[in-house]
């Protein structure tokens, strides 16, 4: 069946009302329409038994006979992912967390029947000093983020074309294809001065422009979803929430650039987003977005998905299309860039799954509405997964430009127990380490760049006082050392000899001679890697020596300012507080501690493994690190 125009618009109609409620939701509390109830069905909630919860919601729904006045549907992230499982209820915009199944039923009754939201179970920063319900989008989550990229995140259920046809779903595959030639999208693009989710930034509309000028009869398109920084969830969230928003852009950009077929590949590690992509695809053919003759003309697109197994490097463009070939994944030499000789030996395009995002909207609303968010080289906005230590652990979209100090302490809460804020690490484990002196840093690909860090695909660790800035690059280290493809020399042994003399600084055998050998060798390696991991593997270090020089003094010294490193540190039990009631003892699973009961115990720091089992369950405070 190929659907027209007329039919886009009949669907957009006949869920206007459902679709429009949920945004209103959002903004104002009105106690009339059709109840809905959206659980969030992404990767963090259905580990956290969303399933069950849903079960639970259609069970009470029949039971109470609301079948004709209450909808049950699940939904992408919401963003919130600290608060799973989300469960949203509109048109109030209600918005509650950690939602157990035996919390269901009390909702439905209270909520649902009599009209009276349970508030013990909202998001308490829903709620203000006096109980009143505030609006979402007014909470300070909520309230500083522009949503583009994750535009129907948490709005739409990922497995409803119709649902996506009703936020504007294929109007702009529509409109590309029926009133605007490959020149026209690609200036669109350019003029949006959209630039690359994924990495360094590279200008989408140039890269499109580049592929298009190569002459081939066949050319492709490929999809980047190889999402393998420790701690992103970027890309996986927004092929949960939203896939048709990729598979729309990847037949807008294969048109542009004259490609007739494309490739996603995605980590087999996200089931989920796996397994939504399949349905999306079969729905978007079943409807005539995919295959030949898309709305009446004479363009043909075709889309498949290649399963990483889990090689970091194959995030790189060259070694990604290497292993879509079915080789093992090594990158190539450039020149030739794919744009030239890629997939296949074809001209090929290649996006992550955040640039893509961007594309349907530009479409849509233009070149300037795009280019007045942001900063002046930075256009938009950028999706970051915050993780670390912070209070509101998550998923954010906010415009290019805003402060790290506004997504840590207005955005996420702030870093737990009364902490010291310490550093931001972005860009993965190739990116920089941001000290708390550059937290009014606005950030942008420039400024990132410029203090010795980078965007990268927009994983963001927050550490605080008790992390060891020497011991967060060592793990960093082993991450690139494990994920090496070992083609060249650089990258293979120079990492190794990295990690190992990061190693003798947590164990407290370096000198401080060995700080010189660091920036030495990561100069080295920085210089003559064959790709991007080995060139942007030492940022870490090169960054904390820059910022944090002063630990890696100390650890020559034999002493760990943070207290992580377990080599360089002990538990030791006060003698003027320890009661001797044995409990550090009998929690210890090495018997490192001996004593006799009413007299101080002593630890064996021999046999004591630093694990803070004693410190933990000691009710004196006698107990502490040092």
């Amino acid at each position: 069946m190929a659907l027209t125009i007329k039919d886009l618009e009949a669907i957009k109609a006949k869920l206007a009302k459902r679709i429009n409620d949920r945004k209103a939701g959002l903004a104002k509390a009105e106690q009339t329409g059709k109840k809905q109830i959206l659980v969030c069905a992404s990767t963090g909630c259905l580990s956290n038994k969303a399933i069950e919860v849903t079960e639970a919601f259609e069970k009470s729904v029949r039971l109470h006979n609301l079948s004709d006045k209450v909808e049950v549907s699940k939904t992408g992230c919401h963003g919130l992912c600290s608060q799973g499982p989300v469960v949203l209820v509109y048109p109030e915009g209600i918005f509650y967390r950690k939602v157990k199944p035996t919390d269901v039923v009390r909702i439905v009754e209270e909520h649902l029947i009599e009209g009276n939201p349970v508030k013990e179970l909202i998001w308490p920063n829903q709620l203000d000093e006096k109980k009143n319900i505030i609006p979402l989008n007014k909470t300070h989550f909520y309230k500083h983020q522009v949503k583009i990229a994750l535009k129907n995140a948490g709005v739409i259920d990922p497995e409803n074309i119709d649902e996506y046809i009703a936020c504007d779903g294929y109007f702009a595959l529509n409109k590309v294809l029926t009133s605007m030639s490959q020149d026209d999208v690609i200036k669109l693009i350019t003029d949006s001065q959209l630039r690359g989710r994924g990495g360094g930034g590279f200008p989408t509309g140039l890269k499109w422009s580049l592929t298009k000028k190569s002459v081939n009869k066949k050319k492709y398109v490929c999809c980047n979803a190889d999402e393998g920084d420790p701690g992103a969830f970027m890309d996986r969230s927004i092929l949960e929430a939203d896939p048709h928003s990729i598979i729309e852009a990847m037949a807008i950009a294969a048109y542009a650039v004259g490609a007739d077929e494309g490739f996603i590949y995605v980590r087999a590690e996200y089931p989920i987003a796996v397994q939504r992509l399949e349905t999306a695809i079969a729905q978007a053919k079943k409807y005539g977005f995919l295959g030949n003759h898309i709305f009446g003309t004479n363009f043909n697109f075709k889309l498949s998905l290649r399963l990483g197994s889990g090689a970091f490097v194959c995030g790189e463009e060259t070694a990604l299309m290497t292993s879509v070939e079915g080789n093992r994944g090594e990158p190539r030499p450039r020149p030739p860039f794919p744009a030239v000789k890629g997939l296949f030996g074809k001209p090929t395009l290649l996006n992550n799954v955040e640039t893509y995002a961007n594309i349907t909207r530009i479409i849509l609303n233009g070149p300037q509405w795009f280019t007045k968010i942001g900063t002046e080289k930075s256009k938009g906005t950028k999706v970051f997964a915050v993780g670390g230590k912070i209070n509101n652990t998550g998923l954010i979209e906010v415009p290019m430009g805003t402060t790290l100090r506004t997504i840590i302490y207005d955005i996420c809460g702030g870093v737990p127990n009364e902490k010291e804020f310490k550093a931001a690490q972005t860009g993965g484990p190739s990116g920089g380490c941001i000290p708390a002196k550059l937290l009014d840093t606005p950030i942008d690909y420039e400024n990132l760049t410029a203090i010795g860090s980078m965007m990268g695909s927009g994983g963001l660790i927050v550490m605080d006082e008790d992390n060891c800035m020497v011991d967060i690059c060592k793990f960093y280290m082993e991450f690139c050392v494990e994920e090496s493809c070992g083609k060249c020399v650089p990258c293979r042994i120079g990492n190794k000899r990295l990690l190992e003399l990061l190693t003798k600084f947590t164990e407290g055998k370096a000198k401080e001679s060995d700080i010189a050998k660091l920036e030495e060798l990561s100069a080295h390696i920085k210089a003559t890697s064959a790709c991007g991991l080995g060139q942007s593997s030492p940022n870490p270090i090169l960054s904390t020596l820059k910022y944090f020089r002063d630990e890696y003094i100390a650890h020559t010294k034999g002493q760990c300012p943070a207290g992580a490193c377990k080599s360089l540190t002990g538990y030791y039990i006060d003698p003027a507080k320890c009661k001797g009631c044995s409990s550090c003892a009998r929690n210890c699973p090495v018997q490192a501690i001996s004593g006799t009961i009413g007299k101080p115990f002593k630890i064996d720091q021999v046999k004591c493994i630093k694990c803070g089992a004693c410190a933990r369950n000691c009710r004196f405070q006698a107990i502490s690190k040092k």
